[in-house]
């Protein structure tokens, strides 16, 4: 009877270690294991990532959220980021949250193109990664 339960305490363990040892939320595309996104010296990203910002710049979503996301009269997405899945965003994106003012974007060409790499921008932006300002495309 001991020994099976100093297997089971070994196996919980195990498990627990494998999960701390996994990525963040967002940090990687399910889909594929990949990087949700790539960025070097803090301004430059793939081209995902570069087209997302392009939309954000394009929607002038920095008169509600900041121009360094931080938050004004919509949250601040540099928070909100940390905690809200690629699925919640997207349907945030489409739907909009009209009660607090966010407009529904599923109507936007761009935004139904481009809504993955403006997730990608802004997880980069909530992990640190990605610094605000100005980016370049990775060379």
């Amino acid at each position: 009877m001991k020994w099976s339960t100093v297997v089971l305490s070994l196996s919980i363990a195990a498990v627990c270690v494998s999960a701390s040892d996994a990525p963040a939320a967002g940090a990687n595309d399910s889909r594929a294991g990949e990087a949700l996104y790539q960025v070097q010296e803090g301004n430059k990203v793939d081209e995902k990532t570069l087209k997302g910002w392009k939309t954000w710049r394009a929607l002038a979503c920095e008169r509600c959220h900041g121009a360094e996301q931080e938050g004004m009269v919509g949250p601040s997405l540099v928070e909100s980021l940390k905690k809200l899945s690629k699925e919640d965003f997207h349907n945030i994106m489409m739907n909009g949250r009209p009660e607090k003012g966010m407009p529904p974007f599923n109507t936007s060409a761009m935004v139904n193109e481009n809504w993955e790499g403006l997730y990608a921008y802004l997880k980069g932006r909530s992990d640190g990664k990605i610094q605000p300002g100005r980016l370049q495309p990775i060379p």
